[in-house]
C-alpha cells in the first residue's frame, strides 16, 4: 500500500487554463474536468483506466493492479458514471496515494478519453516514462501489463497486447463480433501497413517518448484512437511489437459500445480506405 499525502486538483477543460496543465499541449474537447489526487505523484509507469459505469469492476481492478510489482500511477477517466464509479475511486484514492480521478461532464467517447489521459500525465510535474491504456471491464488480465511494459521497454515505441499473435486468443465472444473484428483487422491493415496482426487491442504500452510525438495529431472520438495511435507510430518510425494475450469478453455489467460510436469505427475505416 501506499501511504496517502496532501491531495490537490486542478482543472482540465478550460481553454484560459489550459497552457499551464499541458504547456505546449492543447486539449480539443471541452472536458470540463477537474483531475483530482496527488499530482506530484511520481512513477515509472502510467495507466489511463477509462470507464463507464464500471462500480462492479474497478475496485478489484485497481487493487490487483496495486498488488502488481510495478511502480505505477493510475488515472482513472470517468464520464459521469451514474453508478458512482467515480465515488468508488476517490473511496480508493483514501488506500492508495498514486491514484489520480477526472470526471468529465458526460460520456464523450474512448478517443477523446485516451487522449486527455495522455495529455494529463504528460503535464505531470514527474510524468511517467511508460503509459499503459486498458478497459476496466476486466476484459484485460491485469498480470499481462508488466509484459506489455517489458516488451514497450525494449521497443522504446508502442507494445501492443494482441490476440492474434501467436500464442493470443480470444473467449466468449460472439460470431459477429469475431468476423467484425478480422475485417476491421484487415483493412487497417492493408491501409497502415504495420506488421502486427491486432490493430484493434485496447491494451497497450506506449511510451513517453512515443506519446509527446503523435498526442496534438489524435483527432477520434471513440474506438478508432486504436488504429490511430498505430498509423502514426508508423508514419513516425517508431517500432511496434506484439505480446499474446488472452482477451475475455467483460466478466460483468453490458457493454457500453453505443450505435453512434460503431458508426463512427466504421467511418474511419472507410476514410482510410479512401485515403
Amino acid at each position: 500500500m501506499v501511504p496517502m499525502n496532501t491531495q490537490v486538483s486542478y482543472s482540465i477543460g478550460s481553454k484560459n487554463e489550459t497552457s499551464s496543465l499541458v504547456g505546449s499541449l492543447s486539449l480539443e474537447n471541452d472536458s470540463c474536468g477537474v483531475v483530482e489526487g496527488n499530482l506530484k505523484i511520481a512513477s515509472e509507469i502510467g495507466i489511463i483506466l477509462p470507464t463507464y459505469c464500471e462500480a462492479a469492476n474497478i475496485e478489484r481492478l485497481v487493487n490487483e493492479i496495486e498488488n502488481l510489482d510495478m511502480n505505477v500511477s493510475l488515472l482513472v477517466i470517468d464520464d459521469s458514471s451514474p453508478d458512482g464509479s467515480a465515488d468508488i475511486v476517490r473511496k480508493l484514492q483514501r488506500k492508495y496515494n498514486n491514484i489520480l480521478l477526472l470526471v468529465r461532464s458526460k460520456k464523450m467517447g474512448l478517443g477523446t478519453a485516451i487522449t486527455d489521459g495522455f495529455k494529463s500525465l504528460l503535464s505531470l510535474v514527474n510524468p511517467p516514462e511508460y503509459i499503459v491504456t486498458m478497459d476496466a471491464d476486466y476484459s484485460h488480465n491485469p498480470k499481462d501489463v508488466p509484459h506489455v511494459v517489458s516488451a514497450a521497454k525494449e521497443g522504446k515505441g508502442l507494445a501492443i497486447g494482441s490476440r492474434y499473435c501467436k500464442g493470443g486468443r480470444i473467449i466468449n465472444w460472439s460470431l459477429f463480433r469475431l468476423v467484425t473484428s478480422r475485417i476491421a483487422n484487415l483493412v487497417a491493415s492493408s491501409v497502415v501497413g504495420a506488421k502486427i496482426h491486432d490493430y484493434t487491442s485496447g491494451l497497450r504500452c506506449y511510451s513517453a517518448t512515443l506519446v509527446k510525438a503523435i498526442v496534438n495529431d489524435l483527432h477520434s472520438q471513440t474506438y478508432e484512437i486504436q488504429i490511430e495511435t498505430i498509423r502514426q507510430a508508423c508514419k513516425r518510425e517508431f517500432n511496434i511489437k506484439e505480446v499474446p494475450i488472452t482477451f475475455i469478453n467483460r466478466k460483468k455489467g453490458k457493454s457500453k459500445l453505443t450505435p453512434n460510436e460503431i458508426r463512427e469505427f466504421i467511418s474511419y475505416i472507410l476514410n482510410l480506405v479512401h485515403c
